[in-house]
């Protein structure tokens, strides 16, 4: 490995690690408070790294997975970043080139995931068919219903909330994987890359379904009031 692409690396591995920890940072404080913006700005910017650094070495290596996953992962992060522009859809704040561009290429990315990891064209693709196909499922889950939400933008004033909290718990699932791809050994190759996902998924469920009852129980008596 040359002296550039071990720089890059570096980087790569560095912001991913602060990532990791910073993030928690952003959960556990007071949302919308001074440390929770601050903590989620650093964790964004982080994993912009991560992901600029994955492309060069995608591209350096080659590794076409190591390309599509950055895009998946990446994604999630920006897409919960870019919906606090959007939060007031009737007000005119709507999706954006930006907005447009990274889902349609995410959905595209995705779909290239789920194609390769069921026809395995090498030997890497034998490695990570099964998680490609997951993987690329959830980013066409993700990226469809984006576009679909930038068409019809949901009625509940919330649904902001919901999103921002979705993409970035789900952009840190996938630091979590990689992770425990690169340190948890002692699990199968496909347990490393998907336990994150098993047990992530439901506990992002149950925290949304959480603050939509505690929304809903703070509007009922405002409605009875009126």
């Amino acid at each position: 490995m040359d002296a550039a692409l071990a720089t890059v690396r570096f980087i790569h591995v560095g912001a991913g690690i602060i990532a990791l920890f910073v993030a928690p940072g952003a959960m556990l404080t007071v949302k919308g408070g001074r440390a929770h913006r601050r903590c989620g700005k650093v964790y964004f910017w982080m994993m912009a790294v991560v992901a600029l650094n994955a492309v060069i070495l995608a591209v350096r290596q080659p590794n076409v997975f190591l390309l599509l996953l950055a895009v998946f992962s990446f994604y999630q992060a920006l897409a919960g970043y870019r919906v606090l522009f959007r939060k007031r859809p009737g007000a005119g704040e709507r999706a954006t080139v930006l907005d447009w561009g990274a889902a349609l290429l995410t959905l595209l990315a995705s779909a290239a995931m789920i194609v390769l990891g069921i026809v395995r064209p090498g030997p890497l693709w034998e490695r990570v068919g099964a998680v490609a196909v997951v993987f690329g499922l959830l980013g066409v889950v993700l990226a469809g219903s984006a576009i679909w939400k930038f068409v019809r933008p949901p009625e509940d004033r919330n649904a902001w909330w919901f999103d921002h909290m979705a993409g970035m718990l789900g952009s840190y699932i996938a630091t979590v994987s990689a992770f425990s791809v690169v340190n948890f050994t002692f699990l199968p190759p496909v347990v490393r890359w998907l336990w994150p996902t098993a047990v992530g998924v439901p506990v992002i469920v149950l925290w949304i379904r959480y603050y939509r009852l505690r929304f809903q129980r703070t509007a009922r008596p405002a409605s009875a009031a009126i």
